[in-house]
């Protein structure tokens, strides 16, 4: 991590039957932040210093993702699913003392801030979802076009096949995957970079981020289809970019469709806001958060 995140604070925080690898600063209302695949939490590192200014930002690596911990899978994907990684950072933020806090997820980050917020609607104040529309809704739009796009959805959920293609060459697949949903020049620092990297290298981590994807097509939606009465209560910000998914029109009637009050509008990038267009990002987040009522 070095030269990115400076000034916070790193953390190793027990959730459970894992360890959350974090970082921590700033002062202000807390402000959890989520990140996405294939990435930590230091695609955050751009916008966390200026968000830092006026919110306590807690930034951590999800179950199974950087620094964090990878349990062992189980069969019926529980393990990695939505509902167990929104209950990791639930004990995050109990143990940091945040009762209720604001909320922010990108890509995946942005399925278990979905999850979180139907599980536990007493402690989210606010949510941004960050260039994705709901998991459920993914599947039921799918055609060639959404299949050619988002292949990794498909690829990532077969048995023991992307952990050996991904493994023989981790560095060859991140950075392919990092341009191919980007669309801003020079978007991604080298410390950032590295530091994906260094996670990625590890077997488990490809392990642990395919079981994210396994379970995102199975018991989360066994998940979502049981919850499908239930709508998001607070807030939601949807901004999205030119992202895979979300490069058609409709992200923020896809929310609509789950939420009870929900604003958005794009930004001129790629899928990866946060650093590819992180000055517009700050803006929208700092404008729809500083919305609280006094």
């Amino acid at each position: 991590m070095a030269g990115i995140f400076d000034g916070f604070s790193r953390k190793r925080i027990p959730a459970g039957e894992v360890e959350i690898n974090l970082s921590v600063g700033g002062k202000g209302p807390p402000l959890l932040l989520l990140h996405g695949y294939p990435q930590t939490h230091a695609m955050w590192h751009k916008v966390a210093p200026e968000l830092a200014r006026e919110f306590t930002v807690v930034a951590p690596d999800l179950r199974g993702y950087g620094d964090s911990g990878k349990p062992r899978s189980d069969p019926a994907h529980f393990v990695y699913s939505k509902r167990a990684t929104a209950n990791d950072m639930v004990a995050v933020m109990d143990r940091l003392g945040f009762r209720s806090f604001l909320l922010a997820g990108h890509d995946r980050g942005g399925r278990v801030a979905h999850r979180l917020t139907l599980d536990h609607p007493e402690r989210v104040e606010r949510v941004a979802m960050l260039d994705i529309i709901p998991t459920r809704t993914v599947f039921q739009r799918v055609d060639r076009a959404l299949a050619t796009s988002t292949y990794h959805w498909f690829f990532l959920i077969q048995p023991e096949l992307p952990e050996a293609l991904i493994g023989a060459s981790p560095d060859f697949y991140l950075d392919w995957t990092l341009k191919k949903w980007s669309r801003v020049a020079g978007a991604f620092a080298p410390e950032a970079v590295a530091e994906y990297k260094r996670c990625f290298r590890d077997p488990a981590t490809i392990h642990a981020t395919c079981e994210d994807y396994r379970a995102g097509a199975s018991i989360d939606l066994e998940h979502d289809e049981a919850d499908i009465a239930k709508k998001i209560e607070c807030p939601v910000l949807a901004i999205w970019g030119g992202g895979p998914i979300t490069a058609r029109a409709g992200v923020v009637e896809a929310w609509r469709e789950r939420a009870a009050n929900v604003t958005g509008f794009p930004i001129d990038c790629g899928h990866f806001l946060a650093e590819e267009k992180p000055a517009e990002t700050v803006k929208a987040l700092r404008g729809f958060f500083r919305s609280l009522p006094p």
